[in-house]
């Protein structure tokens, strides 16, 4: 896939989905008349990484729940996704056992009242490791995307951090933004 035959934005994976869809990133796929999908690597307790436990305001190896996730456009491995949850947001839930979660986590996590109402997101580039250029397939000099962000509800507290990478040269992300 070149880079700009697909346009990624963020709106659709942090807005809640009505009850009984499909998760954002299958009907975004779908639209386009491809198959989204996503294999979910493991989904549980885990201490948390620095950069995490910053961006939560946590000591680093506090617990926390992530999903890892692969995910996969046609079958081909487009991105991998770590989203991590406030402990005391997401423990006993769907967010912490590895299955699909109707509608996605965003739609579960506003039925358990919290909803994002704030998204800070920081993007870089560099070169992937040897597990995430495998998992990839990317080419020997080919450069990743990092994307991270943070979800805030209308109380400034953080409800949900994504870590994801991307094979730059699949990817062109589109970011749109109205003043006034």
């Amino acid at each position: 896939m070149s880079a700009s035959s697909w346009v990624s934005t963020s709106v659709p994976y942090l807005t809640p989905r009505q009850s009984g869809t499909g998760d954002a990133w299958g009907a975004e796929a779908a639209a386009r008349g491809r198959r989204g999908g996503q294999r979910i690597a493991h989904a549980g307790e885990v201490p948390a990484p620095a950069d995490v436990a910053e961006l939560f305001g946590i000591a680093p190896g506090e617990p926390v729940v992530v999903r890892r996730r692969l995910i996969l456009l046609d079958e081909e491995p487009t991105e991998l996704t770590d989203t991590y949850y406030p402990i005391g947001i997401a423990r006993d839930t769907a967010l912490a056992r590895p299955a699909k979660i109707p509608g996605g986590a965003v739609t579960l996590l506003a039925e358990l009242g919290h909803a994002g109402v704030l998204v800070r997101e920081d993007v870089t580039a560099g070169m992937p490791d040897e597990e995430e250029h495998e998992t990839l397939r990317t080419a020997p000099d080919e450069p990743v995307l990092r994307l991270t962000r943070i979800t805030l509800d209308r109380d400034d507290r953080p409800i949900q951090a994504d870590r994801m990478v991307m094979p730059a040269l699949r990817q062109r992300l589109r970011y749109e933004i109205r003043i006034g």
